[in-house]
């Protein structure tokens, strides 16, 4: 059982997330002009608490409409409150509907305020023993905090429990009403002690302790401020009364009671749709609005106070702007004359929908300046569309410019852009920036660094995406079908954000030399090398695949049979419902966890221990796994070959892990399981054309060797040094043995905990990990310790400067940063403080092999070796090398990835070749 404490009560103060979404977004609306800049806040708040606070019930607190019992105290309770602004007024509804479909509990009682319900909650909270936590910006709040009961401000994503009570206010929870009660509020129009403010209220109280034993020696408080007190003794219990949360309302559910419900995503999709929320409704869209698995929740942004103050830089001031058409050659090379006056321009290119490989330059947006911009269109064909000019004429008139010279070229994801030109035998060359890298590199979890997102987070910018313009889906109209001056006010806009934030995040990565050298040195250097090897493509063996899928598919059949033999009849193995009626029902086995409905689970890591006892959850993982194998890459490889150069081409994602490693897509070649024969077999797909050899180099537990020079210790650093097998050498340590006595489950024992310490593993999940006690994993831990101190030492240091920074950093100065570091929920906490070991570690991994990929590119064209490389995957570079050529290529590549950094411990890279990359690896 998991020692872990139960997940808190979350109730959420509604009203106080109103207020401050509508007055801290700008005035957002959707295309009706529906004001929208509230439910996106209110909406986004709660996405956060809940990604926050996983497996904790969340429930959300609003006001009701009408007086409330304070009024009938006091007639002119509130009276100086202005009446809620129309546009606020209408997206209340909207809000409560898309809460209740996302599953969560909403509360609405008449005649209180939400201050009351929450406070009788967690009234009854304390008094159950539930651990609450109350979402509010409200500091008269601090009145509820007590032993189980903390507050969480997420604006400024500061915690408050009874020490933060003392800290902030310096009285205790049990002094605030009095101190609210001396004070007043001139908002809620709480008379109060004129003329008394925080620090007269804090030395009272802390003199007399109580509001009732400050007026009993009122007549001691000497001075104008005492005349005034006495002046409002038979106000002041009139006061404490309206500052005081009404703690015993009436109330249908108890604190144990509120559970969250599965979100209704169809309902949900609708309100997005309708809205405009254009990411959540592709969020939706990916996992499908069939109303069961709870909507997703983004990563929670990283709040400015945990970042460096470069975040304080202020975007330009545009007051208006610009836009123009340029249809004609002299309209062009005048454009062309002032930009070659300038010292920086950006660009968008407006493409066709194709593969990069095919894509068509429909327009293309440029600008030398914020605020102004032209768009010259290509192949706009509409009617009554004015003649253009073609990409090819255009492209020579703007070559000047496209060449580089003073110029600095921005774009976003210039990658794809080389792409895009080099269909036109045209190249961007000189200093070419992208301001998705930038951003990528100022704060890697900060945003999705789409150009919407970048807009929004860097400039207070509100922009569309393209499907605003031209549809999505079925519907979808190709850039080309799209009027001209809509397609100018679009891409204009687009190019206009591209060179405000170019200027913005160059001046904040200024201010952060080590991110800008991150920038300049490794991700900038790496889009081209990156461009080319998405270009370079790799030969893919189509029979092989062919013959795979066919074999997959008799074993599938035949798992299937075996399943149904099992059970004495068929069912669907693709079915959770009828999976847990066969496991459940039928067979009886043991429930292992149930659903937050109460149905018995069906997740794989439940069948996976399942699988440990009984026959059918084997097979029904099996099934799985080689279902997906199949469909995800030996059915769908071929499909994705290009017609244009009969090889596969990936995309490589440069700017999504939060680490700084490399993804893929369209196919994932990172994701190609390789602990199982038949995934090993997938590889042998991937083959070398005639004349020429696949060779993988691949480094050797690169993580492990930075944790050593990390670290320092110098066991591990001598175990490295002197090429020792150091998973054998941890075995000896901590199972007491020689080397030569160390058995293979002993090396295998060891390896996980080499691995599993660097990535933070606790000695519980170590436990699970290699199926024995809990006890013995902690022993396994404590002699590894000891025989590596400067190893703990290390992750002490770390998990404390990562507490107190916000973020973790690797050799070359990447930055990590760590939402949950200073969560009060002790499980998103421990997620961030594992995250904190390991993400030095990966991420200069993957530092290393950006750095060797682009030594080694480089290398290969100045040498005009017939040689290039086709894959990376993970610490594995892949390429294809003229069989003539390999021995020099093995040589220099080797030579290149192992100095590609200077460690306290040598960098190993083993290198194969083969006529496939499985004989290779």
């Amino acid at each position: 059982m998991s020692d872990q404490p139960a997940a808190p009560l979350i109730l959420v103060d509604g009203s106080s997330y109103l207020f401050r979404a509508f007055h801290g977004l700008p005035p957002l609306t959707n295309k009706d002009g529906h004001p929208t800049g509230a439910i996106k806040g209110v909406i986004s708040m709660l996405r956060r608490m809940l990604n926050d606070y996983p497996g904790s019930d969340v429930s959300v607190i609003f006001d009701a409409k009408g007086k409330t019992f304070r009024n009938d105290m006091y007639e002119e309770y509130k009276a100086n409150r202005p009446p809620m602004p129309d546009d606020l007024r209408v997206q209340i509804q909207p809000i409560h509907d898309i809460i209740r479909a996302m599953g969560l509990p909403l509360v609405v009682v008449e005649g209180v305020e939400a201050d009351d319900v929450i406070g009788t909650l967690c009234r009854q909270a304390t008094e159950q023993g539930v651990d609450t936590i109350v979402s509010t910006g409200d500091k008269d709040m601090a009145q509820l905090v007590t032993e189980h009961v903390s507050l969480i401000n997420t604006m400024t994503n500061t915690t408050m429990d009874q020490a933060g009570v003392v800290e902030k206010f310096g009285l205790k929870p049990e002094q605030i009403i009095d101190y609210l009660a001396l004070m007043g509020d001139k908002v809620d129009n709480i008379p109060g002690v004129q003329g008394c403010g925080p620090k007269t209220a804090v030395k009272w109280l802390l003199q007399y302790e109580t509001l009732e034993n400050l007026i009993e020696h009122a007549d001691e408080i000497k001075g104008k401020i005492g005349e005034k007190l006495r002046a409002s003794l038979d106000q002041i219990p009139l006061s404490k009364a309206l500052a005081t949360i009404k703690c015993d309302v009436p109330l249908d559910k108890g604190p144990k009671d509120f559970q969250l419900e599965t979100p209704d995503n169809d309902i949900l999709l609708d309100f997005f749709e309708t809205f405009g929320f254009k990411g959540w409704v592709e969020e939706l869209k990916k996992q499908g609005a069939s109303g069961s698995g709870a909507m997703s929740v983004a990563a929670s942004p990283v709040k400015a106070e945990d970042q460096a103050e470069s975040q304080d830089i202020e975007p330009p001031e545009i007051a208006e702007t610009d836009y123009q058409t340029l249809l004609t050659e002299n309209a062009l090379m005048g454009w062309v004359a002032q930009a070659s006056k300038k010292p920086l321009y950006a660009y968008y290119p407006v493409v066709s929908d194709d593969h990069y490989k095919a894509a068509k330059l429909i327009g293309l947006a440029l600008s030398i300046e914020p605020g102004k911009a032209v768009y010259v269109p290509f192949a706009h064909d509409v009617v009554g569309a004015p003649e253009q000019l073609s990409a090819d004429q255009a492209l020579s008139i703007l070559s000047p410019v496209l060449s580089g010279g003073h110029c600095n070229q921005v774009g976003y994801n210039t990658k794809k852009d080389s792409h895009i030109l080099a269909n036109y035998n045209t190249e961007l060359v000189g200093q070419v920036h992208d301001v998705m890298l930038q951003s990528y590199v100022f704060n890697s979890v900060d945003s999705k660094h789409e150009l919407t997102d970048m807009a929004f987070t860097y400039l207070n910018q509100t922009i569309d995406k393209d499907e605003v313009l031209q549809g999505k889906g079925k519907k979808r109209l190709a850039a080309g079908q799209i009027e001209i001056e809509a397609m100018t006010d679009f891409a204009c806009q687009q190019v206009d954000m591209i060179i405000r934030l170019y200027q913005v995040l160059t001046a904040k990565l200024k201010q952060e030399s080590q991110l800008e050298w991150v920038y300049q040195w490794i991700e900038r250097k790496l889009s081209p090398v990156l461009s080319d090897i998405e270009a370079n493509g790799v030969t893919l063996d189509q029979a092989e695949l062919h013959q795979q899928s066919t074999h997959l598919a008799d074993t599938l059949a035949e798992i299937e049979q075996k399943a149904y033999d099992l059970v004495g009849e068929p069912f669907n193995m693709n079915s959770p419902k009828q999976i847990g009626e066969v496991l459940y029902e039928k067979l009886e086995l043991p429930v292992k966890k149930k659903t937050p409905k109460g149905a018995p689970s069906t997740a794989e890591p439940v069948l996976q221990e399942l699988a440990q006892e009984f026959e059918l959850p084997r097979l029904i993982l099996t099934n799985r796994s080689l279902a997906k194998l199949k469909s995800t890459y030996t059915d769908a490889l071929p499909e994705l070959i290009r017609p244009e150069s009969g090889r596969l081409h990936t995309t490589y994602q440069q700017a999504v892990a939060a680490t700084g490693r490399l993804s893929s897509t369209d196919p994932n070649l990172q994701n190609i399981p390789i602990r199982t024969e038949e995934g090993r077999k997938v590889r042998k797909a991937f083959v070398a054309p005639a004349g020429y050899k696949i060779l993988a180099a691949d480094y050797s537990q690169v993580e492990l060797r930075i944790m050593a020079h990390l670290s320092g210790d110098e066991g591990l650093v001598s175990a490295f040094r002197n090429n020792l097998d150091v998973h054998r050498a941890t075995a000896a340590e901590v199972f007491h043995e020689t080397l030569d006595e160390v058995t293979a489950d002993q090396r295998r024992k060891a390896k996980a905990i080499n691995f599993g310490l660097i990535y933070g593993m606790s000695a519980f999940g170590l436990a699970q990990q290699l199926d024995i006690s809990r006890g013995e994993a902690g022993e396994y831990v404590k002699r590894y310790f000891e025989k590596y101190p400067g190893v703990k030492e290390y992750m002490d240091q770390t998990r404390g400067e990562a507490e107190d920074k916000g973020y973790v950093e690797t050799l070359f100065g990447r930055r990590l940063y760590l939402p949950g570091i200073r969560a009060s929920n002790q499980m998103v906490k421990q997620g961030a403080l594992r995250t904190a070991i390991n993400a030095p570690m990966q991420g200069t991994a993957a530092d290393i092999i950006k750095m060797a990929m682009i030594d080694v590119h480089n290398w290969l064209r100045e040498s005009h070796l017939n040689a290039r490389i086709v894959m990376q995957v993970h610490d594995e570079l892949v390429l294809e090398v003229a069989e003539a050529e390999v021995e020099a290529v093995t040589e220099g590549i080797r030579f290149r990835m192992e100095n590609a950094a200077s460690l306290a411990v040598p960098l190993l890279v083993d290198v194969g070749v083969g006529d496939s990359w499985d004989e290779a690896h």
